[in-house]
């Protein structure tokens, strides 16, 4: 099944985490193929301008609730309140350094949200789920590119709740033949949406690569860090896989149309990669700006290489990555200019 050819679909969607990055460009691409979407996040690290924005983009309503998703009661009035079909779960913490410096916020956040969306879910017989997981459960891959039979050991705490929360996932749906939970580890999301009316606004200083170098291009800060040139790649530096998060967001409305039950876990991925020079020349190219880096020493826990086997998704889910590296930046330029300084712009 192509993306082109997906069914019409009118159930309602709970994207939870939906008026952040990712949940955002979700809800966009659900109400574009017919869903009902209902919104909940707590805002502390996303805007509520997001979801004026996916309203404009769309041209339709969606339902939005501000809730604590730590909060099993208020997690529970949102299926009260809602008439909620399948739940895309997106809600939580997602930087790998801060989660170092910070364990116990991304153990009660990341896990015990997702522990209350199952509680609620169970308790309200909604039994469609599809759970945003993360590449970082490989740790250092002992093969690339990477299957999702490949062995798993998050070397971080950001990783680590990621994997706790496929495990949980993975036990409740042998309680009850009803359950269908999809597991989407994705690799490097980037871009924007081709309007420039949406894209990544990350709070603080950004903890991936392709918005720092779009906020150097933009004059937001001075230069790019390179951390370390002595990988065993190509140019020296990481290669990662970079997923335009349209193409990433047409992954969940896949899962979505999941013919079968139970458990699964998918890699959603280009199968290509991309080394940080790579990206910091065709930034500047898509930008005409001269991007200024400097190399510094490597940071603990990176690793050379990280490409995704995406197979399994091709041939069950009828999805593919078809965006290149050079839309990804472009996407994410034309949102960086038009919003220098993010939704506050």
């Amino acid at each position: 099944m192509s993306r082109a050819s997906l069914p019409a679909d009118d159930r309602t969607i709970l994207v939870t985490g939906g008026a952040g990055y990712i949940g955002s460009h979700t809800a966009v691409a659900l109400l574009e193929r017919g869903h009902h979407v209902v919104i909940a996040d707590n805002l502390a690290n996303s805007s509520s301008q997001a979801v004026d924005a996916i309203s404009r983009l769309t041209g339709k309503p969606l339902g939005f609730a501000q809730v604590d998703l730590t909060d099993l009661e208020a997690t529970n009035d949102l299926f009260t309140s809602f008439p909620i079909d399948a739940v895309i779960h997106f809600a939580g913490l997602k930087a790998v350094g801060e989660s170092v410096e910070h364990p116990l916020r991304y153990y009660r956040t990341n896990v015990l949200s997702m522990m209350n969306v199952l509680d609620a879910m169970a308790t309200h017989e909604v039994f469609e789920l599809v759970v945003s997981s993360s590449a970082t459960v490989y740790g250092d891959p002992e093969m690339v590119p990477i299957p999702e039979d490949a062995p798993t050991g998050a070397t971080n705490p950001y990783g680590r709740t990621k994997l706790m929360i496929e495990q949980m996932c993975g036990d409740l749906a042998l309680t009850d033949p009803r359950w269908r939970i999809t597991l989407l580890r994705y690799f490097n999301p980037a871009g924007a949406h081709p309007s420039g009316d949406l894209g990544e606004d990350p709070t603080g200083i950004p903890a991936n690569l392709v918005p720092f170098v779009m906020q150097v291009a933009v004059g937001r800060r001075p230069q790019v860090q390179v951390f370390g040139t002595d990988y065993a790649t190509p140019d020296g530096t990481g290669v990662r896989d970079y997923i335009h998060v349209i193409d990433l967001a047409l992954g969940h409305v896949a899962a979505l149309h999941r013919p079968d039950n139970g458990c699964k876990t998918y890699n959603l991925g280009t199968g290509t990669g991309a080394s940080v020079l790579d990206v910091i020349r065709v930034a500047g190219h898509v930008s005409g700006v001269d991007i200024p880096y400097e190399v510094t020493e490597r940071r603990a826990g990176d690793v050379a290489v990280s490409l995704a086997d995406p197979t399994l998704a091709n041939r069950e889910l009828g999805w593919r990555a078809d965006r290149t590296l050079e839309m990804v930046l472009r996407d994410a330029w034309r949102w960086q200019s038009r919003h220098p300084n993010g939704f506050n712009d």
